[in-house]
């Protein structure tokens, strides 16, 4: 549910909040926050409330330190696993300057502008997340550990799946929140899950997947376990993926889902730098059915572009490469762009690969253009790129790009 400003603040007082954060992330997508009292909503709304910006990761330094969080009342959810009595709630905030301009490094900013520029061109887009983990134990120290949770496999039940309990709980949480869990199966590794939600538009979308990753770790860590949804966590095992599942409506009816596709796979090694922004993102890429190499299919899993069987409203393309280390909203913004390029350019699919690249011989493989081998290398090509230059600030792709 979608909430106007008045609504909030009578949600507020009648139903015994004490807390309101204001949930916004760095440019990685690292998520933050500030609390405030219920008697500062109103200042929070005309004003925002003021944060030192310098001590968040892309967002300048001392000399320009003052921006302000403008929640979106829109947004607010309240968080199950406070206390009912004096409950806290949540809104994601827009990032401003002292004078309400928004702030260009704000990434939730960047993809509202993605949108717009996408409704300027008569499409919406929409995505559906599916985004892998893994449950370790916790040392006596109650640390981390790279202990799986079990043993089990790919969509195996209980007794061998022991995550099966917890998925329950975090799927149950979900829907407390208002997001609705498509779908949860224990994944290919020990103690690796995943959890599908519905498709959305992409500002949502990105918010749920924030939403997501929080719920997730509470729950973990409220059973006793550490939740890492890091690329590769187990050296021998499978990676955990971000597959990002990508529809497009126009309002004249046209198919475009074609040169959408087009314009990402074209697109697609310029973006890897912010769709996978970790040297350890590198050591997923061509094992356990994650890409390597750019290309599509809608026959098999071992595809940069995926297109899956389904009909009507549910045909869509899946994007595989992404990890969970990446912004989602910085993501499916360059999406959003790629695929307007694609449009704009009326490009055609390069020919269709039905053939699993993890077995092809080298000719094939030969013709495919790869991802990139390194993060250093997706950072040279993301520099090099008019593509990224047009839709990435400079400060944010320096700061992915610099280390």
């Amino acid at each position: 549910m979608k909430y106007s400003k008045d609504e909030v603040k009578q949600y507020i007082k009648e139903d015994d909040v004490k807390f309101i954060r204001l949930a916004f992330c760095d440019v990685f997508g690292k998520q933050k926050n500030i609390s405030i009292m219920p008697e500062e909503l109103d200042r929070a709304f005309e004003y925002g409330i003021a944060f030192d910006a310098s001590s968040i990761e892309g967002y300048g330094d001392e000399t320009h330190s003052d921006l302000f969080l403008k929640p979106d009342s829109q947004t607010l959810m309240v968080l199950p696993w406070r206390p009912e009595h004096g409950k806290v709630v949540r809104m994601f905030s827009d990032v401003t300057y002292p004078f309400g301009k928004p702030y260009e490094c704000d990434t939730r900013y960047l993809l509202k502008k993605a949108m717009q520029a996408a409704d300027d061109a008569g499409v919406s887009f929409y995505f559906g997340a599916e985004q892998e983990f893994y449950l370790f134990e916790l040392d006596q120290n109650g640390k981390p550990t790279k202990i799986p949770y079990d043993d089990a496999g790919y969509m195996d039940v209980a007794p061998e799946d022991r995550g099966e309990n917890i998925r329950r709980e975090i799927c149950l949480t979900l829907e407390q929140m208002g997001i609705r869990p498509e779908s949860s199966h224990h994944e290919g590794g020990p103690g690796q899950n995943e959890i599908d939600f519905r498709y959305s538009d992409p500002l949502t979308a990105a918010d749920n997947v924030l939403t997501f990753q929080t719920i997730v770790k509470t729950v973990a860590r409220r059973n006793g376990l550490c939740a890492d949804f890091s690329p590769k966590p187990l050296k021998n095992h499978p990676g955990n993926g971000f597959h990002i599942n990508m529809s497009i409506k126009s309002k004249d009816g046209t198919d475009e889902l074609p040169h959408m596709i087009a314009g990402v796979l074209e697109k697609a090694s310029e973006m890897t730098a912010f769709l996978n922004p970790t040297e350890e993102s590198y050591l997923r890429f061509g094992h356990n059915r994650a890409p390597r190499y750019i290309s599509w299919s809608s026959e098999n899993r071992s595809q940069l572009v995926r297109i899956p069987a389904a009909h009507g409203e549910y045909r869509r393309a899946e994007l595989r490469s992404p990890d969970p280390t990446s912004n989602p909203y910085l993501a499916f913004a360059l999406i959003i762009y790629a695929g307007l390029y694609g449009i704009k350019n009326k490009l055609d699919m390069p020919r269709v690969v039905d053939q699993n690249l993890f077995k092809a011989n080298a000719d094939l493989i030969s013709t495919l253009q790869k991802l990139p081998d390194s993060l250093a290398e997706a950072c040279l090509l993301a520099k090099q790129s008019k593509f990224i230059a047009e839709y990435v600030p400079a400060a944010v792709l320096d700061i992915y790009c610099s280390k």
